[in-house]
């Protein structure tokens, strides 16, 4: 299930962007990229729809994915 990020409270948000920055590493080549900046990549995705976050029931976790493979997830389940 999408979760419309814009009807989160910005505090709550950021946390869950944050956390899911910190489980996918700020490791991006020869650069380093710092948390602050990856969060604010990760805002700008969602904020553009190329991301989303989503909520597994089976899971009962949140994560955030390419809007892409969500919808190549959706098709496969109908």
């Amino acid at each position: 299930m999408v979760i419309p990020f814009n009807e989160l409270n910005s505090e709550t948000l950021f946390s869950i962007i944050k956390e899911f920055v910190l489980r996918e590493g700020t490791e991006y080549g020869a650069e380093d990229v710092s948390i602050e900046e990856k969060v604010e990549q990760v805002s700008q995705q969602l904020a553009l729809g190329s991301a989303v976050l989503v909520y597994s029931e089976l899971h009962e976790t949140v994560n955030i994915i390419p809007a892409d493979q969500f919808k190549e997830e959706q098709e496969v389940l109908e």
